[in-house]
């Protein structure tokens, strides 16, 4: 099984291309104000500082692809029904939040910081964060958690809350969190995009598990995110992880199915559509899973 903590495989390596840089209105708009860099060619030229830093550390597609850049988690439709959540005194967890771009969304969109946690396996990243966008943790005081999800030590698998009563008291201050296991039950929405992918079916099977403890039995909260996903459930050929290895993709009809299996039955609504990426041909095996499962 591929070591998942490890550099990539240099074969897996393109170099970076500085043509993928292209920055829409929106993107740019909001880059500029959680900067304060003004000017678009200062703005370009930190941010090539950053991805360089980071690509020669881990050579993720998103690094390459300046993914960062854009916040996804406000394209997602249930992210006004996150906002409202996290307003309201909900917790909202950003899980392989990278450099914090989307947790910064969340933010500036109006979710208070104690309200807001991001994790990462790899802590660098969330540094790199703060490089970009200019800041220290007491400008941008949002908590923070570097972690594996895979590891019981970090979180611990448990059966999903099935009523409100069965969440005593309130939930632990973020700040102070070393661990994701004490916020079980506390999670009004967890976002986790471009992860699940770099894992097998068990370890998938195991990160949903995982998550499932995590979100409050409340009706409405919800998981939410996108990955590489097939038409047919099973490995893309095409497809390397940063690992080394082949993705393994699930369908949308599979998708539903294991999170089906997570939570007890009836309690929980799935959405899952895989979406065609730009670029593809029409029709595609493989595309962007994009999905949210919220509880009923």
């Amino acid at each position: 099984m591929a070591d998942f903590t490890k550099p990539p495989l240099e074969v897996y390596r393109p170099p970076l291309n500085e043509s993928l840089y292209n920055m829409d209105d929106e993107d740019l708009t909001f880059l500029k104000a959680q900067s304060g860099i003004q000017d678009p060619d200062a703005l370009k030229k930190q941010i090539i500082a950053v991805q360089t830093k980071a690509y020669d550390l881990y050579s993720h597609a998103c690094v390459r692809r300046f993914s960062f850049t854009r916040p996804k988690i406000s394209t997602f439709p249930v992210y006004q029904h996150v906002l409202d959540l996290g307003r309201k005194g909900g917790i909202v967890l950003d899980l392989g939040c990278c450099f914090g771009t989307d947790i910064r969304k969340c933010w500036s969109d109006g979710i208070p910081a104690e309200n807001l946690i991001a994790s990462d396996l790899r802590p660098v990243f969330w540094n790199l964060g703060h490089e970009l966008f200019q800041t220290i943790p007491e400008t941008f005081p949002i908590a923070f958690l570097a972690g594996d999800a895979l590891n019981s030590d970090f979180l611990e698998s448990s059966t999903p809350l099935t009523s409100p009563s069965d969440v005593s008291g309130s939930a632990p201050a973020l700040s102070s969190l070393t661990t994701l296991t004490p916020l079980r039950g506390y999670l009004s929405a967890i976002h986790i995009s471009s992860v699940f992918h770099l894992f097998f079916e068990p370890q998938q099977a195991q990160l949903a598990r995982a998550l499932a403890g995590l979100l409050s039995p409340a009706p409405g909260s919800v998981i939410f995110g996108s990955h590489g996903g097939r038409r047919t459930k099973g490995f893309n050929e095409k497809g390397y992880c940063s690992g080394g290895h082949h993705m393994f993709c699930h369908s949308p009809e599979s998708w539903q199915e294991m999170w089906e299996e997570v939570f007890p039955k009836g309690t929980i609504k799935v959405e899952a559509e895989l979406k065609q990426r730009k670029g593809r041909d029409e029709g595609a095996d493989t595309g962007s899973l994009v999905w949210s499962v919220m509880r009923v």
